[in-house]
């Protein structure tokens, strides 16, 4: 069987579109099509219900496509297991990271790494703690780095950075004289918060847990999905938030918002996350020291 003509299925079943698939592959829609039905006569069976416009993988379809999925990841790890024999540092390296690492601490580590090996193409998904620990599971990326704990024992995670949360007010705020904040005064003033499955998040959530503060005490106007838009909101006295303050350094330099400890201090770490039984080449050993070294260069 085509190996080409597996991989133009592969694309077609996860998008569920031929036109899109043609976009991702480079090729004319009728080639795509055409691909698609020589498959369907080599097996004498249909692969997707066409209706209305829309297509679905038939009960066929999704045998094929889960032997696919297989099929193409083991020559995959066939191609990579070749390069790590022969040292081989060229390819795709494609690294997921929550949204507060890969903004404000990843494109140092990019950029170093891109001028070590420029013929490598590095690739970057950029989602919330939890989706980037499903992609790493699902073996879409082959590292994530992630600002809230895994559990997930399936997969292999390392600590990398210890980071300090504060809270972010305004200059003219009430608070923004004191020295420190203890959390139980945050109920005082509306708080943003991280949508749910952030990291971030999670981590306020158990500091609350754990100083007797209850949720339900707090003055939540709304919850934003980047840290960039809760700054924002901050800077226009809509409330107040915790945040890491390695993604305050513009703002306090420009005086537009204040940081202050914490009191107990909140630490949070950063992790890698990887799969345990991922092949790993020469590129994948060179991508994991960088980051270590960006991470912890002592």
């Amino acid at each position: 069987m085509s190996d080409r003509r597996l991989q133009v299925f592969h694309t077609v079943a996860g998008v569920l579109s031929f036109t899109r698939a043609a976009e991702l592959l480079h090729m004319t829609q009728p080639a795509v099509t055409h691909q698609i039905r020589q498959l369907e006569e080599e097996f004498n069976a249909r692969l997707f219900d066409r209706r209305n416009n829309k297509i679905s993988l038939t009960a066929a379809g999704e045998q094929v496509q889960e032997y696919a999925t297989r099929i193409l990841g083991l020559y995959d790890d066939m191609q990579l297991s070749v390069k790590a024999l022969t040292g081989d540092r060229t390819g795709l390296v494609t690294i997921g990271a929550s949204t507060t690492i890969a903004e404000y601490m990843l494109p140092g580590l990019l950029g170093d790494f891109r001028q070590h090996f420029p013929e490598v193409q590095i690739r970057l998904r950029v989602a919330n703690t939890d989706a980037v620990v499903n992609m790493v599971a699902d073996n879409v990326i082959d590292l994530g780095v992630v600002e809230g704990e895994v559990d997930n024992q399936l997969l292999r995670v390392e600590q990398c950075q210890q980071d300090e949360m504060q809270v972010a007010v305004p200059p003219n705020h009430a608070l923004a004289q004191q020295a420190s904040v203890a959390p139980s005064q945050l109920t005082e003033y509306p708080f943003i918060y991280r949508e749910d499955g952030s990291g971030t998040r999670s981590v306020i959530e158990r500091y609350f847990s754990d100083h007797g503060v209850d949720e339900n005490s707090l003055n939540r106007p709304f919850e934003l999905g980047s840290t960039e838009a809760i700054k924002g909101a901050v800077q226009v006295g809509v409330g107040i938030t915790i945040v890491s303050r390695a993604t305050l350094s513009k703002e306090l330099a420009l005086g537009h918002l204040v940081a202050l400890p914490l009191d107990p201090p909140l630490m949070r770490s950063f992790y890698f996350v990887r799969q345990r039984q991922k092949f790993r080449t020469h590129l994948m050993d060179e991508l994991f020291q960088f980051a270590r070294n960006y991470f912890d260069p002592e």
